[in-house]
């Protein structure tokens, strides 16, 4: 089976990964840009089939979306298990940065939460196997071509997995405004640490609730009591990037 990636950035890490085969490159056939070209010249670079297309048909492929003149058929995206991506994370030398979202289902979300992933260096996201957005076409999209480059885990029980971690050796801190949090920027999260980012609306369920090693809410002055979860799940995601360099580490709670 095959997925399809749409948007110019998207496509272009796609190309420049070797986690998932691309097998044929689409352009618009009335689109000319140097940008496109640069996609165009990553898909011979990679010996992948370039087609031209109508409009029309891209607009159907990508379901409304957004695809630049531009969409790639790939493999379809592989899982890795979890054991597998602590064996990785334990080769790696590395502090280990893993984030979990729980009952995360609107694709821009999990795009834009992976995109923040990636860029702080995540070795890896857990999503459960339920009640969970799969990673989509628009998924792809909003991570700007992150999944390209991030592994995915699929859990059936996501305190499970946790108590996995915790096994491992690692600190697994929930995101959660409400009382009996602990402040983002007073807590120590240098180290191993697992994040766990709740659903839109509900945030986390209880059970995963009670699987963390604390509760952490992001400090706010405004009258808005709340953020979206990818914008939460970006702030927690950089702070603990900051405190794992060494720059400024908060003081230990």
């Amino acid at each position: 089976m095959s997925n399809l990636i749409y948007g110019i950035n998207p496509v272009l890490e796609a190309l420049k990964s070797r986690k998932r085969k691309a097998l044929e490159l689409l352009v618009a056939a009335d689109t000319r840009s140097a940008r496109l070209k640069v996609v165009r010249d990553a898909a011979e670079k990679r010996r992948v089939a370039v087609l031209s297309v109508g409009r029309q048909e891209l607009d159907r492929l990508a379901q409304g979306g957004r695809h630049q003149g531009v969409a790639l058929k790939v493999e379809e995206h592989e899982t890795v298990a979890l054991e597998d991506l602590l064996e990785a994370w334990r080769c790696s030398g590395r502090s280990g940065l893993f984030l979990v979202l729980d009952s995360i289902t609107d694709p821009h979300n999990l795009g834009a939460l992976a995109r923040s992933a990636e860029a702080v260096g995540c070795q890896g996201v857990l999503l459960p196997k339920d009640r969970s957005c799969p990673v989509t076409p628009a998924a792809e999209k909003s991570s700007a071509g992150a999944f390209a480059h991030l592994s995915v885990c699929r859990v059936t029980n996501v305190a499970r997995a946790l108590e996995a971690f915790k096994r491992a050796g690692f600190w697994v801190y929930g995101l959660a405004g409400d009382g009996g949090s602990q402040s983002l920027f007073e807590t120590d999260l240098r180290g191993d640490v697992v994040l766990v980012v709740g659903g839109e609306g509900k945030g986390l369920r209880e059970n995963v609730r009670k699987h963390c090693d604390a509760l952490l809410a992001i400090p706010m002055r405004g009258e808005v009591s709340s953020l979206n979860a990818s914008v939460a799940g970006g702030v927690a995601l950089f702070e603990v990037l900051r405190q794992q360099l060494n720059a400024f580490p908060a003081p230990k709670s």
